[in-house]
C-alpha cells in the first residue's frame, strides 16, 4: 500500500482505512507500506501515522530513501549529495553514509519542497558533472497536498537529467527493484500480491509492470481525466482503501 493519498490526504485520515489494516491483520494477510515521500525518515513517518491513529511498526514501511542507502552500501559508497527537505538525512547518517557538498559519490535527489532552489540546483548539476552518479528517491510529478496539487520531485529530476545529460536511477516506485524488496519481505511471489495506491503511473502502473496486480484508490491525487489519458488499465478501481474488504 502507498501511504500519502491512501492512508491520509493532507492532515486527514482516510476513512475506513484503519478498519481495513484492522481487517487484514485479523485475517493474517501481509502487508508492507511502500512510500516514495522523501520528506520524512521511516522512523518520524510512523510517528507521524500514530499521531492519525494508526499502529504501524517503522520496519512494516519501505521507503525510496532506505532503499538508496542499501544501493550505496552494496556499491562501497559513502558520500552522498542530498537534495531533499525535512529529516530524511537520518536514514542516511544512522547508516555510516556520510551528507556532504562536495566529493560526492552520488547526487541524491527526493522532493525538495523549497529547497529546489537555483543554488541547490545549480550545485548537483555541477557534481554530476563532475562525475557523480544520479539517484532519484522518487518521480513522481505531483502529490496531494493540503491546499492542493504539489510539484513532486520528477520534474526536477528530468531537469538535472536535461542539464548534465545522464539518466537518474530510480530508488522509489515504479521500480521494479522497489516492489521486489517489499515483496521479499512478504514472503510472497508478484503474482500472489497487489499494490494500492493513488497514482495511476508509478503505483498501478509500475506494479503492473513488475508483475503485481494494480488497485486505484479515488482518494489523494486520484483524478479522473488523467486515468483516461494515461494508457494504463488499473486491476480494480475502488472509492478508498475502506472498500478493500468487500473484494477479497
Amino acid at each position: 500500500m502507498d501511504i500519502d493519498g491512501v492512508l491520509y490526504v493532507g492532515d486527514a485520515p482516510v476513512a475506513g482505512a484503519r478498519e481495513t489494516l484492522a481487517f487484514l491483520e485479523e485475517r493474517e494477510v501481509p502487508f508492507r507500506f511502500v512510500s516514495n515521500t522523501t520528506r520524512r525518515s521511516r522512523r518520524s513517518i510512523a510517528e507521524r501515522l500514530a499521531g492519525l491513529g494508526y499502529r504501524i511498526p517503522a520496519d512494516l514501511i519501505v521507503t525510496s530513501p532506505v532503499a538508496a542507502v542499501a544501493r550505496m552500501r552494496e556499491r562501497g559508497q559513502r558520500r552522498c549529495f542530498l537534495l531533499t527537505t525535512g529529516d530524511v538525512r537520518e536514514d542516511f547518517e544512522q547508516e555510516g553514509i556520510a551528507v556532504a557538498e562536495e566529493d560526492v559519490d552520488v547526487v541524491i535527489v527526493g522532493d525538495a519542497g523549497e529547497n529546489f532552489t537555483y543554488d541547490r540546483m545549480n550545485a548537483a548539476f555541477r557534481l554530476l558533472e563532475n562525475g557523480a552518479e544520479l539517484v532519484a528517491l522518487e518521480k513522481d510529478r505531483y502529490w496531494m497536498g493540503g491546499d492542493g496539487l504539489m510539484l513532486s520531485a520528477g520534474p526536477f529530476v528530468a531537469g538535472l537529467e536535461y542539464a548534465a545529460g545522464v539518466r537518474a536511477e530510480v530508488m522509489g516506485k515504479p521500480s521494479q527493484a522497489f516492489f521486489a524488496l517489499a515483496l521479499r519481505e512478504m514472503g510472497v511471489s508478484p503474482d500472489g500480491a497487489a499494490m494500492i495506491g493513488d497514482d495511476i503511473f508509478t503505483d498501478v502502473g509500475g506494479a503492473q509492470a513488475a508483475g503485481l496486480a494494480g488497485i486505484l484508490v479515488k482518494t489523494g491525487k486520484y483524478r479522473e481525466e488523467v486515468v483516461r489519458r494515461s494508457g494504463v488499465t488499473p486491476d480494480l478501481v475502488i472509492e478508498s482503501l475502506a472498500a478493500l474488504p468487500e473484494y477479497l
